[in-house]
């Protein structure tokens, strides 16, 4: 191995351990409000045991005032083992198989709750897998931040669990972890040499444009206009404050309950 490639992984591996600063913490909810919630947002949050995505969502929705629960889904191996959480695959679907029963008993106690499912990074990964063992329309929305998927994953089965279809947040400007760092270790489900999905976006033909799900796929490019919510598109831009408040909030619809 080169100097300069040594460098790099020490770097990366660094970066990757410097995830999490705090003790593992339990699968439980990071914000409950006063009043019966209106919808249930279930987070995945990024490799290394921070729980970085859903302390920034837990805190828009109290600052907002919205009748949402947000539960982060600890899916990881623990604080500074963001390796570990990129290359075990098949941790991450033994995990995923876990989140779908989550889903499940939510589903079961209240159907008339909305689910909100959000996977920041490599949780995009557990998130997306989840679905494999979820009947169709199982949840309301799928969200997604920087995923550190490969470009080329089959998205068909969450947008046929998904009624609202996927949201996905990119930015080509995420190339430290998602071009750097994807490169040293692979993607999160197990590619290596893959462009990830976060910087690039999802390729349209692993939906095809004449299926009917195609539209229910939105990608979201940074653009430098939201540079004012100090979202500057690197790979946790979108969880700055005024981003999660501007943007994904409005997705996270409690106005109407599903049928």
């Amino acid at each position: 191995m080169s100097t300069s490639i040594a460098r790099a992984t020490l770097r990366f591996t660094g970066l990757c351990m410097l995830v999490g600063c705090a003790a593992p913490q339990p699968r439980t909810s990071s914000y409950k409000p006063s009043e019966p919630p209106q919808g249930i947002v279930l987070v995945a949050d990024g490799a290394g045991g921070a729980h970085e995505a859903s302390l920034a969502l837990a805190a828009a929705v109290k600052k907002a005032g919205l009748p949402l629960t947000v539960t982060s889904f600890n899916w990881t191996h623990g604080v500074g083992r963001g390796i570990a959480d990129m290359t075990d695959v098949e941790h991450a679907r033994e995990e995923a198989e876990q989140l779908a029963g989550m889903i499940r008993r939510y589903r079961a106690r209240d159907p008339n709750v909305p689910i909100y499912l959000v996977g920041y990074s490599a949780g995009a990964h557990v998130a997306l897998e989840a679905t494999r063992w979820l009947e169709p329309k199982s949840i309301e929305r799928m969200i997604l931040l920087a995923p550190a998927v490969a470009s080329d994953y089959d998205v068909r089965p969450a947008l046929a669990v998904s009624r609202d279809g996927i949201d996905a947040f990119i930015s080509e400007r995420d190339r430290l972890y998602l071009r750097l760092g994807t490169d040293l270790v692979g993607t999160a489900d197990g590619q290596r040499g893959a462009a990830a999905a976060g910087r690039v976006g999802f390729d349209a033909p692993t939906v095809g444009a004449s299926d009917p799900l195609a539209r229910q796929l939105r990608q979201h490019p940074w653009n430098p206009s939201v540079a004012w919510t100090g979202n500057d598109g690197s790979h946790g831009g979108s969880l700055s404050g005024p981003y999660v408040r501007a943007y994904l909030l409005p997705l996270l619809d409690t106005s109407t309950k599903r049928n």
